[in-house]
């Protein structure tokens, strides 16, 4: 089967819930993406108020507190928005490429192997039944002589040393306690938790709901996606082989890819759209394929999109590529197109501003062009 970029990106809109916009509410859209970045908990809640009709001004903070949604540190080591249901598959795998067993990981961050292990032991002790802030968290974990000589990273803002507890399972985000991000055990939030699945058995999990939202997709985007390419290739591909027939390959402008067999049809019979979106901060859309894949985002503007320190640009998105980028200056959104992207209708860059501003709260949001 042969599909164009075209096609690909205008059912990615779709199962995204970028164009047309929905009702689903912020578990089903983290459903579908297979979890929202978190880093900066306003960009999560852009991200789900940007792909619904009628935004739900603060409906993210609600599912957290309701359990609902988890925020553990997941994908690529940053925080991530999770339901439950697809929590232990993502992390199981994130875990198996044992980043914390490389050289260059124990050199920057000064802890064995063993000792990360120790460390997962004792905090699920630790937080049986609490909720607890890095401090009181650190503080009770130095208590023990094993540690004490790793103090400095745990209270490292990065949580460095906390991120492989999280992807074993460990800890994951607490509910904020006067203003202070707390952490506890996926268990007490969990009504039934089994603890991570064998990757063996994560494995068609994970890559069923990835490629879902972001097919069709290679195993090494994949990985890229998970873990910035730390698993074995070998793995890898041996668990989109053993999916069988669920996948079917396709060729995306004559690259292979792999997408979900139920699929298929219904991309194939997709016509390219023509839409134009303002995408926030860290979304999705531009995480899920990466920012390296030039038939989305074009080689010479990537700067402009992945900058320094890890920032994602909030983008304009015209017929699915990325056209250039924006910010929002007080009441206004500044709209930076890339040299030979075209000029989107005024119309409807100003029917998202005003998007945009309901999502914020805003009352309204003029379009300026740069």
């Amino acid at each position: 089967m042969k599909v164009t970029a075209g096609q690909v990106f205008a059912w990615r809109m779709r199962r995204q819930f970028v164009d047309p916009r929905g009702d689903a509410g912020a578990v089903d859209v983290a459903g579908r993406l297979c979890g929202v970045q978190a880093q900066v908990a306003s960009a999560a809640e852009t991200a789900v108020g940007l792909r619904q009709a009628t935004p739900r001004i603060g409906e993210v903070k609600r599912c957290l507190a309701d359990r609902s949604l988890v925020k553990p540190w997941a994908m690529r080591g940053t925080l991530h928005l999770l339901r439950p249901a697809e929590l232990g598959a993502l992390l199981s795998l994130v875990a198996s490429a044992r980043v914390w067993e490389k050289p260059a990981w124990q050199r920057t961050f000064g802890a064995t192997p063993q000792e990360v292990g120790e460390l997962a032991e004792a905090v699920p002790a630790i937080l049986d039944g609490a909720a607890l802030t890095r401090d009181e968290l650190v503080t009770a974990l130095v208590a023990d002589q094993r540690f004490t000589g790793m103090e400095e990273q745990l209270r490292s803002g990065w949580g460095a040393l906390l991120k492989p507890l999280a992807w074993q399972g460990a800890l994951c985000h607490g509910p904020v306690r006067s203003g202070n991000v707390t952490f506890t055990s996926p268990a007490r939030l969990i009504p039934g938790w089994d603890g991570l699945p064998e990757p063996e058995a994560a494995a068609p999990v994970a890559i069923a709901a990835y490629l879902g939202a972001y097919g069709p997709a290679t195993p090494e985007v994949f990985d890229a996606w998970l873990t910035r390419g730390s698993l074995r290739r070998t793995v890898v591909r041996r668990w989109f082989a053993e999916m069988g027939e669920r996948l079917t390959e396709v060729e995306v402008d004559g690259r292979p890819a792999y997408v979900l067999t139920e699929h298929a049809g219904e991309l194939a019979d997709c016509a390219p759209s023509r839409s134009v979106r303002l995408l926030g901060a860290f979304d999705q859309y531009v995480l899920g394929p990466g920012t390296t894949d030039t038939r989305m985002l074009p080689a010479e503007h990537r700067a402009r999109v992945s900058r320094a320190g890890g920032w994602i640009s909030p983008v304009v998105i015209v017929g699915g590529r990325i056209a250039g980028v924006w910010e929002a200056t007080g009441e206004e959104i500044v709209v930076s197109l890339f040299p030979g992207a075209g000029e989107p209708p005024v119309e409807a860059l100003e029917s998202e501003a005003a998007h945009v501003a309901r999502v914020s709260g805003l009352d309204t949001v003029k379009v300026r062009t740069a």
